[in-house]
């Protein structure tokens, strides 16, 4: 029940026809989503703004992933068996090397657009002027190097057993696998944890400003939480299983190593093998957020204009706001 297991189990029934079936799904839908979302945002690329910075980063980490599907598919339909022979096993490090690019690039790119929302609507006065395009572009070098160095140390472990030369592993080999569940667990409390923390953090926050903002319209409300409810939806769907039930697979792969093969080892495979299905969705439902950040300048600079009147109205008895025509209700 591990990945050095060569019966055929039910769930491996499940790796080598529903996985696949799942991985086709995510490259169709997947490619056609993200096309349109980068092409709606590139028609706008003159007033690009910060938050769509993000949007294209998040768009390009799809498309770093997506072409690599096609030939994840055929590898877990032939029975986990890597077909494009031995000159192509450096493929198959670079594909599982840009599924870990997609997912904690999109995981650090949800998250600055998390962080960004909650600066501009519970910090607005202070935020103003220096939440800029060259800001976000910054960041998202820094996110894609910090992606890249967590993610390198796993090209340099072995995807392939000495004695089954056909394989490519998803994470490691028997040899190396304690090894890897601590670089998998420091990977996951830095490429994970964190930005989950942050992303509730934010989002809690933002969340009681915008239940007790008066001023602030009803359908800036629904288009804020709608985005907040599509977040904690990758989050709680995609992300959370995957990253338990990698470390705990590991964690039972350790312990069968050491001749101490726990009850739960069947349950805990089956369920990462369920996790790394659902994990690949996040290509698909990651462009449902362009959907409600589309027009996202124009509803913001409105926000803005409200949640600044929120904070200065203290200051309202001793001298009035100006009201533009837009502030108007």
């Amino acid at each position: 029940t591990s990945d050095d297991t060569s019966g055929l189990t039910a769930w491996e029934i499940y790796e080598h026809v529903t996985l696949p079936a799942i991985y086709t799904f995510v490259f169709i839908i997947g490619l056609g989503a993200n096309v349109w979302g980068l092409k709606s945002l590139l028609q706008k690329w003159k007033s690009l703004g910060y938050i769509n910075v993000f949007l294209l980063n998040l768009g390009i980490a799809n498309f770093l992933f997506l072409p690599t599907l096609p030939f994840l598919t055929a590898y877990y339909f032939m029975d986990s068996k890597w077909i494009f022979g031995e000159v192509f096993y450096t493929f198959c490090k670079i594909t599982r090397f840009c599924f870990n690019l997609n997912l904690y690039g999109s995981i650090g790119f949800l998250t600055c657009i998390s962080v960004y929302r909650y600066l501009a609507i519970v910090h607005p006065m202070r935020m103003m002027g220096r939440i800029t395009v060259t800001n976000s572009v910054t960041i998202s070098a820094l996110v894609w190097l910090l992606v890249s160095v967590q993610s390198l140390p796993d090209i340099f472990f072995s995807k392939i057993s000495p004695n089954k030369t056909e394989k490519c592993y998803h994470t490691t080999s028997k040899e190396y696998v304690e090894d890897y569940l601590k670089y998998s667990v420091g990977w996951t409390l830095t490429g994970f944890v964190m930005p989950l923390l942050i992303l509730l953090g934010c989002y809690g926050h933002v969340t009681l400003v915008l239940c007790h903002a008066n001023t602030i319209k009803e359908e800036v409300k629904k288009t804020v939480l709608k985005l907040l409810f599509i977040l904690c939806l990758l989050f709680l769907v995609c992300y959370i299983p995957y990253h338990i039930f990698k470390n705990l697979s590991l964690y039972s792969r350790v312990l069968s190593k050491q001749g101490k093969c726990p009850d739960w080892d069947e349950g805990v495979f089956g369920a990462h093998q369920i996790s790394r299905g659902i994990v690949c969705l996040n290509s698909v439902l990651t462009p449902l957020v362009y959907l409600h950040v589309k027009d996202f300048p124009t509803r913001f600079q409105q926000l803005l204009q409200r949640t600044r009147q929120i904070f200065n109205w203290p200051k309202s008895r001793s001298g009035r706001i100006p009201v533009t025509q837009s502030d108007k209700v």
